[in-house]
């Protein structure tokens, strides 16, 4: 079974909104024919461990829908073959921050709501999430959010160019709980020098996570960074800033009786080294 739309020459069943959309695809029909890729990047790229893993689940109509729709305008396949114009993509030379990881999109379009000023172009694997979030721009006249799908980190080192994002979200990252597991965290020394290359001076990263070992690390890995200085006079945790909505996976973990930490770290001038590179 698939979860693209129905393809058949009869007309479909109709759908409510939050109904899953179920039906078979030929083999080698694409999920969404004018739709992110499910492999953009395909075997261009060497293989390594990687610190999110693809869920799959069903997707609704409504995402559906917004995926076919939207895509085309809104979403950008990660597939390392080029550099991208974020004034291009955006329509505009509005400030641009990158968040890795959003879930169902929710608290992006509340940022995005919030600060209209500013573009966010956001980056997942999860196409329900990615539907989900065009569905909420589109019906919240939200221009300034752009959804791409893929590796962060190809986005990062193929695609962007140096000094063009003014900030970084990264929020409730799979925290890989086992020690064996610790090599695939997001967060280490050499992401933070890959992201710093492409932050201007000045720039904000801003993590959370409910899950304290890795704040830990966070906090640890950032305040060793050369490129980076914590906000916080105290050099620990920052409060929850107001533009940083309360999630629900956040939520469910306080249910749980987790501690969320926030780490608000900017990004320092160049160094004369970076300056020669």
């Amino acid at each position: 079974m698939s979860d693209s739309l129905n393809a058949s020459a009869s007309p479909p069943a109709p759908h409510s909104p939050g109904a899953p959309v179920r039906h078979t695809r030929a083999k080698g029909e694409p999920r969404f024919p004018d739709g992110p890729k499910a492999d953009p990047a395909g075997s261009h790229f060497e293989r390594r461990i990687r610190s999110f893993q693809p869920r799959r689940s069903r997707v609704t109509a409504g995402q559906a829908d917004a995926l076919q729709r939207l895509w085309p305008a809104w979403g950008l396949d990660i597939d390392g073959q080029r550099v991208i114009d974020l004034g291009e993509l955006f329509g505009n030379d509005r400030p641009v921050v990158l968040e890795i990881g959003f879930g169902m999109g929710e608290a992006t379009a509340r940022m995005a709501a919030g600060d209209p000023d500013t573009n966010i172009l956001a980056v997942d694997v999860h196409t329900p999430g990615q539907g989900n979030l065009l569905g909420l721009a589109d019906r919240n006249g939200l221009s300034n959010i752009r959804v791409g799908n893929g590796d962060a980190i190809i986005l990062l080192r193929e695609m962007l160019r140096a000094d063009s994002l003014d900030g970084l979200r990264v929020y409730f990252p799979d925290p890989w709980p086992k020690k064996r597991h610790h090599k695939r965290r997001l967060i280490q020394p050499e992401f933070l020098t890959l992201a710093a290359s492409r932050m201007r001076p000045g720039a904000l990263l801003h993590c959370a996570t409910d899950w304290e070992p890795y704040a830990e690390q966070m906090l640890d890995v950032l305040t060793a960074h050369p490129g980076f200085e914590n906000t916080q006079a105290d050099g620990g945790f920052a409060p929850r800033p107001e533009f940083r909505p309360l999630t629900r996976f956040e939520g469910q973990g306080l249910d749980k009786g987790h501690v969320v930490n926030d780490l608000l770290f900017r990004r320092v001038p160049h160094s004369t080294a970076e300056q020669d590179r």
